[in-house]
């Protein structure tokens, strides 16, 4: 068992020298402009409990909150900014009126590495995410432009979130064949109730140097038993809602099946005497591709819970029992090739053991 400094057990992040604690604070949480978030004083509370217990890798985004989570945490970060590595995150339309204010090409991910300096009020970004794939930019515009903001000093290393697997293996090609920064990390959805990233994407990242960091990892409090069958929900309003059940519900997750997870994990948890939130993340840090989950809280108590998870070890059985509840379909290829007839086309009668 670790102790309760276990934040600072640092790991590396992906292919970089970077060290960064083994949970990140998310602060999507971090302003009420949304309805549901954390005030200025709860938002510190959170932060400082992180921080005391040497927690160093922080979340934002440009748009969370519109612009109230990096304003806040600019003022907490000021006086320890050496300490902290600041992760924030561009794409996402900064004025939804202007057409130019989203998206991946140049012209947006400049003036929004320059908005997010002012908002945070620090001279650098650590680790810039492009927060999801556009389908418009070109590969070569946004490797080119995320690898000037580093040679310009304004962010030091780049990640990729929400984004298909092959897109992202062609940028980080790219990348290396150009002498361009590559990608150190991988923000994407993973939890129990999100697992299908494990047929593409986990592998990729672990092929490719890059460290992922899952975002929802409780499933957006599914995992947390928050929710009831009397709250299934199909809401899916173009806006961000203004609760939090309304957000869960536009995330497709609040339904029958992630309840019956959340269930084998409540189950889980009263064996071992841990909450449901430190069960669904010990679970999630067990995968050898995972750097650190990012972890919102609303509250202080929530955020103490959260940490707790490090110190949680799992048996064997309990980890079987979770995995067989929230199993995901196999995919083709692999729905084929990894089936007898046509292993013993590929390798005959013998068996030969996989690189780990």
């Amino acid at each position: 068992m670790t102790s309760v400094t276990s934040l600072d057990r640092y790991r590396l992040l992906g292919r970089s020298g970077l060290r960064v604690s083994p949970l990140s604070l998310g602060t999507m949480t971090f302003g009420s402009d949304w309805g549901w978030g954390a005030d200025q004083d709860e938002a510190r509370r959170i932060f400082d409990a992180y921080v005391d217990r040497g927690g160093n890798f922080v979340d934002t985004s440009v748009n969370y909150t519109d612009g109230a989570s990096e304003r806040i945490l600019g003022g907490f970060i000021r006086d320890r900014r050496e300490r902290i590595v600041l992760a924030t995150k561009a794409t996402m339309a900064r004025d939804p009126a202007d057409i130019n204010a989203g998206g991946n090409h140049r012209r947006n991910l400049v003036r929004s590495v320059e908005a997010s300096l002012r908002q945070l009020d620090t001279g650098w970004i650590d680790l810039l995410y492009l927060h999801a794939w556009d389908f418009t930019a070109t590969p070569e515009e946004v490797m080119r432009a995320l690898d000037d903001l580093v040679r310009g000093g304004k962010i030091l290393y780049v990640g990729i979130c929400n984004t298909p697997a092959w897109r992202v293996a062609q940028m980080q090609a790219l990348a290396d064949l150009r002498g361009w920064s590559p990608f150190v990390a991988l923000q994407i959805e993973y939890s129990l109730v999100e697992r299908t990233v494990e047929h593409e994407l986990m592998p990729m990242a672990q092929a490719l140097g890059l460290g992922v960091l899952p975002w929802s990892p409780l499933g957006g409090g599914i995992l947390t038993g928050k929710y009831r069958r009397e709250d299934l929900s199909d809401e899916n309003g173009a806006d961000v809602a203004t609760t939090r059940k309304g957000v869960i519900a536009s995330t497709g997750h609040l339904n029958a099946r992630a309840l019956a997870i959340a269930d084998v994990v409540g189950e889980v948890a009263a064996e071992v005497g841990a909450s449901r939130s430190q069960v669904a993340l010990a679970w999630t840090l067990r995968h050898p591709a995972v750097v650190s989950p990012v972890m919102g809280a609303r509250t202080l108590a929530q955020a103490e819970d959260n940490f707790g998870a490090l110190d949680l070890v799992l048996d064997d059985a309990q980890l079987a029992r979770l995995d067989a509840a929230s199993a995901p379909a196999p995919i083709f290829p692999e729905r084929f090739i990894g089936r007898p007839m046509a292993q013993q086309l590929i390798f005959g009668t013998h068996a030969v053991a996989g690189r780990r």
